[in-house]
């Protein structure tokens, strides 16, 4: 039996919750974030970590036990610091988000993208051996399963634009904002007017 552990924090985003096996996050999941597997359709608004548990049946099988960890636990204080103005906070966790061979190296590339700085899906394409590949990197990013751990929302568009992620631009706007970086006033202003 798979034993894995699980915690869920209001933030200023809404809802995350993250799940580790072995210490290992292997997901996490935002409220309101639109499905990893089909970007037309939003997750049923409510409860996180119904969706949480979802993936981890799918991807582990139905025999789990799940523990909800305190907020005593690493993962737990981790997601803390992070929203308490620690952008690094969320470096030290080591996770394991499966997928191919194409999207372990994408979805490593992203670990190494440094609070603060964003690249483009061309720049992660060429970071992983596969110039001229940035749609497939994208497809990639889009099927991230550990969101903010694995930062896909700092990649942005060739102009430098906002582009897709799974929790809305608008919660992309805010994340990147925390973090340091320094947006156009038109990706700005975007965001607030899709967060209305």
């Amino acid at each position: 039996m798979t034993t894995i552990r699980w915690c869920a924090q209001d933030t200023p985003v809404g809802r995350v919750a993250l799940a580790w096996k072995d210490d290992v996050i292997v997901a996490a999941q935002m409220d309101h974030a639109m499905s990893r597997s089909t970007w037309e359709t939003k997750w049923a608004p409510g409860d996180v970590t119904s969706h949480l548990f979802a993936y981890l049946t799918a991807r582990f099988g139905p025999d789990l036990k799940r523990e909800e960890a305190g907020e005593r636990s690493a993962p737990a204080r981790a997601l803390t610091r992070y929203f308490r103005g620690d952008p690094t906070a969320l470096d030290e966790l080591p996770a394991d988000p499966g997928g191919t061979g194409f999207q372990a190296a994408v979805w490593n590339a992203l670990r190494h993208i440094p609070a603060g700085e964003t690249r483009t899906y061309g720049q992660l394409a060429a970071e992983v051996g596969h110039p001229g590949s940035a749609r497939a990197a994208g497809g990639a990013v889009g099927s991230n399963p550990i969101p903010l751990v694995i930062p896909c929302h700092r990649i942005v568009g060739a102009d430098g634009r906002l582009t897709g992620f799974g929790g809305g631009v608008a919660r992309k706007h805010w994340l990147l904002r925390h973090e340091g970086v320094a947006l156009r006033d038109d990706t700005a202003q975007l965001a607030l007017a899709l967060a209305d």
